[in-house]
């Protein structure tokens, strides 16, 4: 009987732990991200590839954000992410081929 609720604190402490690594690998793609688009520098062809990155980085990091989260914090990271995937899928259509 004493096994069973170390086996779920073990489990738990597994998902935290995949979480934590999760939630820094997300930050540090987002920060990336970022600064790929600080670093556009006008030429469409160019502009297109890092929007078109950004967005898919953006929909891998709501994916952690949603997961790993809660409360209002969860709602403030998962509203950036999903904002700016969702302005930059704008662009796209209006100004990139393809």
């Amino acid at each position: 009987m004493l096994a069973v609720p170390h086996a779920v604190q073990a489990q738990q402490g597994a998902a935290d732990g995949t979480c934590a690594r999760d939630m820094l690998v997300a930050q540090s793609m987002q920060r990336q991200a970022i600064d790929q688009l600080e670093q556009a520098d006008g030429d469409d062809a160019k502009s297109c590839r890092i929007w078109r990155r950004h967005v898919d980085t953006m929909r891998r990091v709501a994916g952690v954000y949603g997961r790993c989260l809660s409360g209002g914090e969860r709602g403030t990271r998962l509203s950036q992410v999903q904002d700016s995937e969702k302005e930059f899928s704008a662009a796209i259509k209006a100004r990139c081929r393809g």
